[in-house]
């Protein structure tokens, strides 16, 4: 840690291509939406799925109706893919390799995340993985007014933690991420084995790490 950096006391993560992969699950719910909707849809693939990732739900189906050139309205297509992913949170997503062990590394400084997947989504998979009690507080998409990158969560996170933007810390893995931590005026460090790698280092966050031990040396 530099002589000039303040003391982290909050370390805010992003959830999907950051903490955890859940490439596959999103993968295979929107096969099963298509399936439902639009029989003999050709399969989406997951690298395909995996660049569409990050800015939540709606624009997730927005872009896979796109990739898949299927002619539904989104407001008809949402709430089945809702309902598929539902039942798939947990199949195969699972914390990267070395998160567990970064999380409990990290005691005791006051970790949350905040996300743009639906919130109670985010909330479920966080606590079937057994990594619900890591976290102060959990924000995703529809538990606040907006979304990243707008700073809002980052904000109100800061404040409920009682720290300053010095003391606070943005992880992601997405342009997105960074974005956020700039807007709230915070530090952020970047993870290279997430989804939006090449777009993740065009915004130069204030460090990458290719691997999760890595983050200690950032706080």
């Amino acid at each position: 840690m530099s002589a000039e950096r303040a003391i982290t006391r909050l370390i805010v993560f992003d959830l999907d291509g950051t903490l955890v992969d859940a490439s596959e699950d999103l993968t295979s719910s929107l096969n099963a939406t298509f399936a439902r909707l639009r029989p003999g849809t050709p399969a989406l693939a997951v690298d395909a799925v995996r660049a569409m990732i990050g800015e939540g739900a709606t624009v997730l189906v927005q872009r896979a109706l796109a990739a898949a050139r299927v002619d539904l309205a989104l407001e008809d297509v949402l709430p089945v893919y809702m309902d598929c992913y539902a039942q798939r949170l947990l199949e195969t997503t699972r914390p990267y390799p070395g998160i567990p062990e970064l999380l409990d590394a990290l005691r005791p400084r006051t970790l949350a995340v905040l996300t743009n997947k639906p919130g109670g989504m985010s909330r479920a998979v966080l606590d079937g993985l057994g990594l619900s009690s890591r976290f102060l507080r959990v924000y995703g998409g529809g538990d606040l007014a907006t979304r990243k990158p707008d700073p809002e969560g980052l904000l109100r996170l800061m404040e409920e933690a009682g720290v300053g933007r010095a003391e606070a810390l943005m992880v992601g893995d997405s342009a997105i991420d960074v974005r956020t931590a700039r807007a709230a005026g915070v530090r952020v460090v970047g993870v290279e084995w997430g989804f939006d790698t090449e777009n993740l280092r065009a915004e130069s966050p204030d460090a990458l790490v290719s691997r999760p031990a890595e983050l200690l040396q950032e706080v």
